[in-house]
């Protein structure tokens, strides 16, 4: 958090180029990336479970060191999920294994028991409406980077709206849901 707060200070009292941010983001991003490939036609156990509102495992691949990342595990097993959070080295192989193109990467990849990956900070509720009802050709969801307000990114009552993309089977994707206000999460 004092990281944040200090690159915050940074950036308001510096005269850096749109172009060196985006570039420090897209680092930052690439560091701390993690994903998983997908692909498998039978999800009716798992559809069932969410739709009950039973307990759903998610195998989330994060960084040790990164304190967002947890914050999310906790979102999630605090919404009913069963997470365990395996910290790995190499996360942009974990991204590759699963097919996470970097448009589309944040800080964790979370994968379903039948491979739905959730990569990022995705509010634990649309993973569950997700799994209630896969979409035709859906692979999962995912918040790219990483904005301020969405689970596990908690900063106050700083919130920035954004978008849950759906992920399709082709390497395409379309928007889920847009999150106006933190309280659309819940």
């Amino acid at each position: 958090m004092k990281m944040i707060n200090s690159a915050m200070r940074l950036l308001r009292n510096s005269k850096l180029s749109t172009l060196t941010l985006l570039l420090g983001a897209f680092t930052l991003l690439a560091v701390s990336a993690c994903s998983k490939p997908v692909e498998k036609e039978s999800h009716s156990s798992e559809q069932a479970a969410a739709a009950q509102g039973e307990t759903i495992a998610l195998t989330t691949y994060k960084s040790a060191t990164c304190g967002c990342c947890q914050l999310w595990v906790n979102h999630a097993n605090q919404q009913g999920f069963a997470v365990d959070a395996q910290n790995v080295d190499d996360l942009n192989g974990i991204k590759d294994r699963f097919g996470i193109a970097p448009q589309f990467q944040s800080c964790h990849t979370s994968v379903s028991d039948n491979n739905f990956v959730f990569e990022g900070h995705v509010p634990a509720k649309f993973v569950r409406q997700f799994l209630q009802n896969p979409p035709a050709n859906a692979r999962g969801l995912a918040v790219p980077a990483m904005p301020l307000g969405s689970p596990g990114m908690e900063v106050g009552d700083r919130f920035t709206p954004y978008e849950i993309l759906l992920l399709h089977k082709d390497g395409g994707h379309s928007v889920y849901a847009r999150i106006e206000n933190a309280q659309q999460q819940f």
